[in-house]
């Protein structure tokens, strides 16, 4: 059984790459928090008298099924009314902030050059937006595989899915991008 510290410090440790996953996903800062917030809360709620080592795949689980929920509420709120703001064109940047990143990692990024913090971030913008652009499965696999650092079974767990499936989409994203960002010039 997870401590409330336990439980606490697993929230604290996931959250912003969540709000990020989720905002990947919905494309929606205020539906990302809130999707985050409920996977907190049913997390808490339900499964907090489950051992620390299961936390992260249960929260993965709940993540992606929120976010599924709100796509299904989504389309059935979009059959019977439209908002004008569905007509705007979705040019947002997102919410990276290069600032926060540099005072995370500190060290030698700290001393870098103007021209290299700036090209730095530039790239990271254009990795953000080549992932944004992946299908939903594809985002989902590439994220959890390589972000959250899952591993095959896990990720296929989190995602409901076979291992295969998770294989060929991971395949899949990681082509994807290496040919979106090949195209802008950005190569490892």
């Amino acid at each position: 059984m997870a401590s409330d510290k336990e439980l606490s410090d697993f929230l604290k440790s996931v959250e912003k790459r969540a709000f990020k996953r989720a905002l990947y996903a919905v494309r929606d800062e205020d539906a990302a928090l809130d999707i985050v917030q409920d996977t907190m809360i049913r997390l808490s709620e339900k499964y907090a008298d489950r051992p620390a080592a299961e936390l992260p795949l249960l929260f993965q689980r709940i993540l992606s099924n929120a976010t599924m929920d709100w796509f299904r509420r989504q389309k059935v709120r979009n059959a019977v009314v439209r908002n004008f703001s569905d007509f705007e064109a979705a040019g947002g940047d997102g919410d990276f902030d290069i600032l926060e990143t540099l005072e995370a990692l500190g060290g030698p990024l700290a001393s870098e050059s103007a021209q290299d913090s700036v090209s730095r971030a530039q790239i990271l913008l254009a990795i953000e937006a080549a992932v944004a652009q992946l299908p939903g499965r594809q985002r989902e696999a590439f994220l959890l595989r390589y972000w959250e650092e899952l591993d095959v079974a896990e990720t296929a767990a989190a995602m409901g899915c076979s291992e295969g499936s998770v294989k060929t989409h991971c395949s899949r994203a990681v082509h994807a991008l290496s040919t979106a960002l090949k195209t802008k010039g950005i190569s490892p």
